[in-house]
């Protein structure tokens, strides 16, 4: 990144100033409204950029963070690294918001959007996925012709360009790399690589945007390959920080998934025909691992699960499984060793395989101490996982290394008005800390129902229950209604139930990419959306669309889950409180997420409601009740019924 000291603090360009009711933002941007919050959170990060100390700031809905971020930073002189949760969001702060500040401010910057590899087009293997023949369905082989065609008018690379091809298509991982795959400096393409572009545009501008997984990725494996950018950077502001512990404890862990295997046994064939059209030998090694892969599938059992290593008899019917999987990776890994002279590919080749033995044997022996041992599975594949128990040790080792200026924000990082679940997770020791409450009038504009007579939870027909009184909210809401479940099994119930009774629009997660699902909620204006966790954050329905929000319980991880049972344990043993320590904040955040589903816009008026009894009956509910905005609390339906309609007659 460019060497940029040069402070631009006069008292005409303070952060506060330009957010302020005359400021540059007011006059520049259609729409804005000074925010009290807002100026607050900036004159926090401003402080915290000009004086090295780390910052934690909490900004409720609607405060407008990424403006209160954005403005001091880019008046700081410094050059910043900003991460935030997803690709959609980076997406977002650099297209929209990032470019809307920097014109109000009139401040010449440079900026530039970082994504990891696998997010740009990859031009050796498309030519590769070209000369491996038809794929394997229509669909495929129209997609890549998409690609191809769309590869020669492309100046970024950045597959996000080409959205008529779902982002989870299985043709990307075929015209993308990945570390391992990537031939590097040896490639023929080397010179017009759209990775190694976006990579140089980084390291050249003040500000650039990343995500969380990058950020992790270069922190933890230094594989995505743009060292030289975190150390050249003055400051780091962390936004949707809430997701940064766990994402942090997938990146210092380690993983084997069967992708890895099957797209190694799929280059190495392709690889190997390039350069010869022989279809015996290398190929059949291939196919055989490909197999084996299979094979080890099989024995983990049916269905989705997450499961503690230990727990599950791999190889099943078939002991043989896993020793045989061993053996035929060994096997390709000494024929690609054999041809690696032929192709730089095939050279790239040997060298992954050699990597994965290592991985392999790392994944199913014994783990390292404090890690757990677990695996997860999908309907045909797999992942072995070594997660470490905690990661606050190793985040501060990384971040210590790194420039102390540190900015964490999230609308959802305190518990009960505290951070210290938040800052314990990273190791945050000394920072200081901001709360900045929403400035939307919850009081006024939300209600927050809790329905009587249900059972516990824990007690067979609660989700039954609960859908008796969804019925009844969604008819009063006229639909425009959010119901958020925290378990598949709990949606599939209520999809089933409702959609024989429900009269309107039913949109129900898994039926539909979840940006088209959200579109067509919008524009429908009056429908009902089922949703588990993916719905819980990073939704944003402004409007009459969404008028009611309902949770079918508190969000409490599942017991069964390995990594929580093994924090679980972890905590026993060392004689803390795992509910007080660990369930419960996470539980509280969570919640907070799904809560904030509801009011996006200072015009919004809405119902919440929660249908866990526990909420009440439990002394732990005030945790979650002190943790949540003030608004005006009933246990009565007709108040639900009537709230609804004073909003219709206040539009008449």
């Amino acid at each position: 990144m460019n060497s940029n000291s040069e402070s631009l603090n006069d008292s005409t360009r303070r952060a506060s100033a330009c957010l302020g009711e005359d400021g540059a933002l007011a006059s520049d941007v259609p729409g804005f409204a000074a925010r009290a919050q807002q100026q607050q959170m900036a004159e926090a990060v401003e402080r915290a950029l000009e004086q090295d100390v780390p910052l934690i700031v909490e900004a409720g809905t609607g405060t407008g963070k990424t403006y209160a971020y954005l403005v001091p930073a880019l008046l700081s002189g410094l050059n910043v690294i900003v991460s935030t949760g997803t690709r959609h969001l980076q997406d977002q702060l650099f297209h929209r918001d990032l470019p809307t500040v920097q014109s109000a401010l009139g401040v010449p910057l440079k900026t530039a959007l970082l994504k990891g590899r696998a997010n740009y087009l990859c031009h050796h293997r498309l030519i590769v996925a070209r000369s491996e023949g038809r794929p394997p369905n229509r669909q495929q082989a129209a997609q890549l012709e998409q690609v191809h065609d769309w590869s020669g008018r492309t100046r970024s690379g950045d597959i996000a360009e080409l959205s008529s091809i779902p982002e989870d298509a299985p043709i990307w991982p075929r015209v993308t790399s990945t570390a391992e795959n990537c031939l590097g400096q040896q490639c023929e393409w080397f010179s017009k690589c759209h990775v190694l572009k976006a990579r140089r545009a980084a390291q050249e501008a003040d500000l650039v945007v990343i995500n969380h997984h990058l950020l992790c990725a270069d922190l933890a494996l230094k594989e995505e390959g743009f060292g030289e950018l975190l150390p050249g950077a003055d400051a780091f502001i962390i936004d949707e920080a809430h997701q940064l512990p766990d994402t942090a404890a997938r990146f210092f862990g380690i993983s084997l998934s069967s992708r890895q295997l099957q797209e190694l046994a799929l280059d190495s064939r392709a690889e190997y025909l390039r350069e010869t059209a022989d279809l015996k030998g290398l190929p059949e090694l291939a196919e055989q691992l490909e197999q084996r892969v299979q094979a080890v599938r099989l024995g983990m059992g049916a269905g989705e699960q997450r499961a503690p290593w230990s727990q599950k008899a791999v190889g099943g019917a078939d002991p043989e499984a896993l020793p045989a999987l061993r053996a035929a990776l060994d096997a390709l890994t000494a024929a690609l060793q054999e041809q690696a002279e032929r192709s730089r590919g095939l050279d790239n080749c040997y060298q992954r395989a050699v990597r994965l033995q290592g991985a392999l044997r790392q994944t199913t022996e014994q783990p390292p101490a404090n890690h757990v041992h677990w695996f997860e599975t999908w309907r045909q594949s797999f992942r072995i996982n070594l997660t470490p128990l905690d990661v606050s040790e190793h985040f501060s080792n990384q971040r210590r290394e790194l420039p102390s200026r540190w900015i964490f924000t999230s609308a959802t990082l305190s518990v009960n008005n505290s951070f210290d679940h938040f800052a314990g997770k990273l190791g945050l020791e000394a920072a200081e800390m901001l709360q900045l409450d929403s400035p939307f009038d919850y009081k006024n504009c939300a209600l927050f129902y809790v329905p009587q007579g249900l059972p516990d939870p824990a007690q067979e027909g609660y989700t039954d229950g609960v859908l008796d009184h969804a019925e009844q909210i969604i008819r009063a809401a006229r639909g425009r209604t959010f119901v958020l479940f925290t378990s598949y099994r709990a949606l599939g119930t209520a999809h089933r139930r409702l959609k024989e009774v429900c009269n309107f629009p039913l949109l129900v997660q898994g039926t539909a990419p979840r940006n088209e699902l959200l579109e067509r909620f919008r524009e429908l204006g009056n429908a009902v959306l089922l949703g588990t966790s993916s719905f819980w954050e990073g939704v944003d329905v402004r409007g009459e669309a969404l008028s009611c929000v309902i949770i079918d319980k508190l969000p409490f991880a599942s017991p069964g889950d390995p990594v929580w049972q093994a924090r679980i344990d972890a905590l026993k043993q060392a004689g803390g409180n795992p509910f007080r320590d660990e369930q419960l904040p996470h539980a509280v955040i969570m919640l907070k997420q799904g809560v904030g589903r509801l009011i996006r816009d200072v015009n919004d008026r809405g119902v919440l409601v929660i249908c866990d009894p526990r909420l009440l009956s439990k002394g732990y509910g005030r945790v979650f009740l002190n943790s949540l905005p003030a608004m005006r609390r009933t246990r009565e339906y007709s108040d639900v019924v009537e709230f609804f309609q004073a909003g219709d007659v206040d539009k008449l």
